[in-house]
């Protein structure tokens, strides 16, 4: 009897040696797929590369010198030229305005969001929700010149409060899409909890739907954040004075007032674009979840 059963045993064995070759042909590098992330990569970082290097070069040897060599005299003029064309100003304007509009956005939509998700289906919460959504198809381009006119009678032209209160309006639909899908798959088991301990609505909404959903939070806040530091047809059209420009519409001054002087204009598109790097470098872990969880609904 011993002698059949190790006889038996031997088509597992040598069926599991069969199994190793389908196993290593799964293992095989993906070559394509590497040679085009490499292809990629060079495509982001050669255009930083030469804008960073550039922006430490004298004018006087940018022409003269090949355009993706380091510089052989680093210099800090360029900088120096920009920081004293008022580009503090400009950065503070972007910052208020950029701080003035995510805040009360993201908040009201965070709260609108948990109205609509918790509130049951009333007929008023889904003609919000509609209304919001009917937000998302009507593109700035179209409303600028509503908008331009509504300014005007508010008397907030050339004026930040007149580009935070746009901003605010243009936030807040996509946020309150993305936090409602993020809310209703909180599990209702623990908003009953709440309640029978005789939690407020308040109470849930901070102390609840705020921690669970707060990779969405940072989410529409960082992206939220970017549109508007990002944001020119507004400052165009709704400021006229120099000291009421925000930092992409001083690039554009910029670029009028150094048109000749390339390592100057680049210089200020390094400094507009530290603040977006540290703000992801702050925030990368909590983004990259947040779109990870919004793209596995």
């Amino acid at each position: 009897m011993s002698v059949t059963q190790t006889t038996k045993r031997e088509p597992t064995a040598t069926s599991g040696t069969h199994r190793r070759p389908q196993g290593r042909s799964g293992e095989r590098p993906n070559w394509l797929g590497a040679a085009v992330s490499w292809l990629w990569l060079a495509v982001v970082i050669v255009p930083i590369y030469w804008i960073v290097i550039t922006s430490f070069k004298a004018q006087s040897t940018y022409y003269a010198s090949n355009p993706l060599a380091p510089p052989s005299e680093p210099t800090l003029a360029n900088y120096k030229m920009v920081i004293e064309s008022d580009f503090p100003l400009y950065f503070l304007n972007s910052l208020i305005v950029t701080i003035g509009a995510v805040v009360p956005a993201v908040a009201v939509a965070f709260m609108a969001a948990y109205a609509i998700v918790r509130g049951g289906a009333g007929r008023f919460l889904r003609g919000v929700n509609s209304l919001f959504l009917m937000g998302l198809a009507i593109p700035l381009q179209a409303t600028i010149i509503p908008v331009y006119l509504i300014i005007i009678r508010l008397h907030l032209y050339d004026s930040l409060m007149g580009l935070i209160l746009p901003s605010i309006a243009f936030a807040i639909p996509l946020s309150v899409l993305v936090l409602s899908n993020f809310i209703r798959d909180v599990p209702k088991e623990l908003f009953e909890s709440m309640r029978l301990d005789g939690a407020s609505e308040v109470t849930t909404l901070w102390r609840l739907a705020f921690p669970l959903t707060r990779p969405a939070v940072v989410t529409v806040t960082i992206y939220n954040a970017l549109t508007i530091w990002n944001g020119f047809l507004l400052p165009l059209i709704l400021t006229q004075s120099p000291d009421k420009r925000t930092l992409p519409l001083a690039l554009w001054s910029f670029q009028g007032q150094f048109s000749v002087n390339v390592p100057a204009v680049l210089a200020s598109v390094v400094l507009t674009s530290l603040p977006i790097l540290i703000l992801y470098v702050v925030g990368r872990r909590q983004l990259l979840s947040g779109l990870t969880a919004g793209f596995s609904k």
